[in-house]
């Protein structure tokens, strides 16, 4: 008796995450984990920059940061435009070399002014390939499905950002500062090449036909639709409030951690890396699906959840860094962290989802330039300066301030019921 034929399952009841598709989505993926990892090295090396030749202050510390988010913000523009205009996968790979060689050059700085430099020229890189990866990925995938595959993609910030404490402070206590440089630069030299390969659909190619169909607008059109956009405004502003609050936390608790709490250095980078990676797999991903499961009862399921995640993770924030017993605030941060990640699928899904497919690369370049320019660009020298003045325990508590407003802002789209995320069929 012949035996039956093993078939592939039909179309209908595959992963949306699998095939060529989901293939290029986790090449990003990868490329986006060193993204992170490669922008937070420098924060487990704080306190090593400080006692070393260069006698690093807090307010130079924190100006690595900002000089990195500057041009990272300035430079986006540009990229968004060509994104929206050009062939994705070469400008992808230009990004990555050029970021990867600028932090391997930082690992040679004989000067403050040295290693501001090198920091700032990785921010050209990263604005490539930060503003285009995102629409990229809105044309591989349905509406139905770019909460998972935005949660896929931005899962890479907590894991990436967690290995460049965990990284940067091992590396830094075996072989000191310079080479922590050298191990996050060297691999995107060589994971630039194969980005050349990954797929470059039609703009709008999982968009309904009328919308793909419409003329594209100018560059100075993009901008006018944007900028008349409320949805799209509020979820910005609400970002740049997040991204003023992340952005602290993740440059400063190492430093929290060792100064005010008295965690030996290597724990500290080892143990707020360790929480960073549990709960932002774990936050960002169940943000994601269950972001695209409520999106079936309500089209503003995206910002309702990023809303609510964010308020309920603010009180937490303010207990991380007010009480002093680990019983409390070791749990309060992974709790806190969790809600906060939570949001990262869904609100980036906002953003590409509630503007025109032509016109995804500018979008996500206006709100890279926009939640910079008012989130970590001031965030890390402010706590910086706020830290020399007093405290760095006072300097902390600005976070969670951050925290309620950017909760607030999503709650209040959500609630005056903007254009929305509406499913397919």
């Amino acid at each position: 008796m012949e035996s039956p034929r093993r078939t592939r399952p039909p179309l209908a009841s595959r992963s949306p995450l699998a095939g060529p598709a989901g293939a290029t989505l986790a090449i990003l993926t990868i490329v986006n984990l060193l993204n992170y990892l490669d922008r937070f090295v420098v924060s487990a090396l704080v306190e090593s920059l400080k006692r070393s030749e260069l006698a690093l202050s807090d307010t130079q510390a924190g100006l690595l940061m900002t000089g990195f988010v500057v041009v990272y913000m300035v430079a986006s523009p540009a990229f968004g435009a060509l994104g929206d205009r050009r062939a994705r996968p070469r400008l992808v790979a230009a990004g990555v070399f050029l970021w990867s060689f600028a932090t391997t050059v930082a690992g040679f700085a004989r000067s403050f002014a040295g290693l501001f430099l090198a920091r700032s020229a990785v921010g050209i890189g990263e604005a490539a390939y930060g503003t285009i990866s995102p629409g990229l990925l809105a044309d591989l995938f349905p509406r139905s499905a770019r909460g998972r595959a935005m949660a896929v993609f931005f899962a890479a910030i907590p894991i990436g950002s967690a290995l460049g404490y965990v990284v940067g402070g091992l590396v830094e206590q075996a072989v000191g500062w310079r080479a922590a440089f050298f191990v996050a630069g060297v691999p995107g030299l060589l994971l630039a090449f194969l980005c050349l390969r990954i797929n470059d659909p039609p703009r709008g190619a999982q968009d309904e036909k009328s919308v793909v169909t419409a003329p594209r607008p100018s560059v100075l059109g993009s901008y006018r639709d944007l900028l008349g956009n409320r949805s799209y405004l509020l979820t910005v502003l609400g970002y740049a409030a997040y991204t003023f609050a992340v952005g602290g936390m993740a440059f400063w608790m190492p430093a929290f951690l060792e100064r005010v709490r008295n965690v030996p250095p290597a724990r500290a980078t080892v143990l707020f890396g360790g929480i960073v990676v549990a709960t932002g797999f774990v936050g960002t991903f169940a943000g994601g699906w269950l972001g695209d499961a409520l999106l079936r009862r309500s089209r503003n399921a995206y910002l309702w959840l990023s809303g609510v995640s964010t308020l309920l993770a603010a009180p937490l924030a303010y207990l991380v860094f007010t009480d002093p017993r680990p019983a409390f605030y070791l749990p309060a941060v992974v709790v806190a962290e969790l809600l906060i990640f939570a949001s990262t699928g869904p609100v980036n899904s906002v953003i590409v989802n509630v503007v025109r497919p032509e016109e995804r690369g500018t979008a996500v370049a206006l709100s890279i330039l926009c939640i910079h320019l008012l989130g970590d660009v001031p965030s890390p020298p402010l706590i910086g300066r706020i830290s020399d003045s007093t405290s760095l325990a006072r300097a902390v508590l600005i976070v969670p301030v951050a925290v309620l407003l950017g909760g607030a802002i999503w709650t209040l789209e959500a609630w005056l019921g903007g254009p929305g995320e509406r499913p397919e069929g």
